[in-house]
């Protein structure tokens, strides 16, 4: 093997570009050229290779999203998109690809590989739900920037006696809102694992307040039922009744931006390299991911295959500890 290249597609995550890194670093220490792909998939099928070398990558660890960009692409889930991007690849004189990304990024590889071209996958996402990895990229620094906007709106919750709403990013995986909800106190959770009547969290709330609360935190996931705006105009209606509202705080986007922690930052760079020895050894078709602490691989079409859980009993544990 001679050329690789690399590409980061779905959605951003922190810690994607120690995870460049370390691909290029050690794919140069295996003595290979080593290009990047810029856009995900559509520059993929447009062609747009550019070489990295060692300082190419250098000061970009500490950096938050990605210095080759992503971008989705419904082209590349077409027969067709995909042979594009294969005659893209066979003319630049690639052999294999490293692809940093989710779940849909993963299925892209998984086809690309059945067509014959050696593909190993990385897990990132700050959702958590890719089969295959126990935690993926970036998970901790959406945590953690969760954790620090529950925090500071603890504080302004209990200076005015008023409940907080947040809605933490997720889609239809409730890992984010349950763990910032445990680590951050709060008052009661709504994911989408665990679907929740409006009444049931005012209930919450309220014997909170009979305990001697003076703010109330609830956690949101943003494919929860009900959705955060049902559950604030539940609370706006009923307001007579259950004596306050909600204020609602949506994180959106802010939770995919800033600098990796220190734990997603030696995630990346253990996945990344892990991800060259695979192709180094002959491997492919795999994700490579952390499970029991360990790093492994996964056959891709296990990944595409299956749904990654979440524990509910830490569901359980949330509410117990929110007395």
């Amino acid at each position: 093997m001679k050329r690789i290249a690399v590409l980061t597609s779905g959605g951003d995550a922190p810690g994607m570009n120690a995870a460049i890194r370390a691909v290029v670093r050690s794919g140069i220490d295996y003595g290979w050229e080593v290009f990047g792909v810029e856009h995900g998939y559509a520059g993929l099928i447009a062609g747009d290779f550019i070489p990295l070398g060692q300082r190419s990558v250098g000061g970009i660890i500490q950096q938050g999203g990605t210095i080759l960009g992503s971008a989705r692409s419904e082209e590349f889930r077409t027969e067709e998109g995909r042979s594009r991007a294969l005659r893209e690849l066979n003319q630049a004189g690639i052999e294999a690809l490293v692809v940093i990304g989710g779940n849909g990024s993963q299925t892209g590889a998984y086809e690309l590989d059945k067509m014959g071209f050696p593909v190993v996958g990385v897990a990132s996402t700050i959702d958590n739900d890719l089969y295959g990895s126990d935690i993926t990229i970036g998970v901790d620094t959406a945590l953690n920037i969760a954790l620090e906007a529950i925090d500071r709106l603890k504080v302004t919750a209990s200076s005015h006696q008023r409940a907080f709403l947040v809605e933490t990013m997720g889609r239809n995986s409730g890992y984010l809102a349950l763990m910032a909800g445990i680590a951050g106190g709060a008052e009661a959770v709504v994911i989408p694992e665990v679907p929740t009547e409006p009444e049931a969290v005012a209930e919450e709330i309220r014997i909170a307040y009979e305990r001697g609360k003076a703010h109330a935190i609830i956690v949101v996931a943003e494919g929860a039922t009900p959705e955060a705006d049902g559950l604030a105009q539940y609370f706006k209606e009923h307001k007579a009744r259950l004596g306050f509202e909600l204020r609602v705080t949506t994180l959106g986007h802010v939770q995919r931006g800033g600098m990796p922690v220190a734990s997603d930052r030696l995630l990346a760079t253990r996945l990344g390299a892990r991800a060259t020895q695979e192709l180094a050894a002959g491997n492919h078709g795999v994700l490579v991911g952390l499970r029991k602490g360990e790093i492994v691989t996964t056959p891709h079409e296990e990944v595409v295959s299956n749904t990654k859980t979440l524990d509910t009993s830490l569901f359980e544990l949330a509410r117990v500890l929110a007395k």
